[in-house]
């Protein structure tokens, strides 16, 4: 794996890990919704993730990571980023509480 391929997949495990702590005391969407500085932080942070999954991960190492849903992780950066006010919660909620702990499981392997 090059280097700067690695710097990146920390950057994104870092992002996740953000997230998840951010949410640790949410209990469910409501709870989430219900906090605006954690709302804008996680969609922040996920918005993160896909900009350097899209612009700064090799095609390499992603054709290499299969099991990573690589197009879902821009697709949600570009829903962030090119409509905020239209972005459906119940996808961002969605995505923290069954998508980002397993991902996260997967880059610890590849960083290790």
């Amino acid at each position: 794996m090059k280097s700067k391929d690695k710097q990146v997949l920390q950057k994104i495990y870092n992002h996740i890990n953000s997230v998840l702590r951010y949410c640790m005391d949410c209990t469910s969407l409501d709870d989430f919704q219900a906090n605006s500085m954690c709302v804008e932080a996680c969609v922040f942070n996920l918005m993160q993730i896909g900009e350097l999954a899209k612009t700064e991960l090799s095609d390499e190492i992603k054709l290499s990571m299969t099991s990573i849903p690589w197009k879902q992780i821009y697709g949600l950066r570009n829903r962030i980023v090119h409509g905020y006010s239209g972005v459906d919660m119940n996808i961002i909620w969605d995505v923290i509480q069954n998508d980002l702990a397993p991902l996260k499981k997967e880059l610890e392997a590849y960083l290790e």
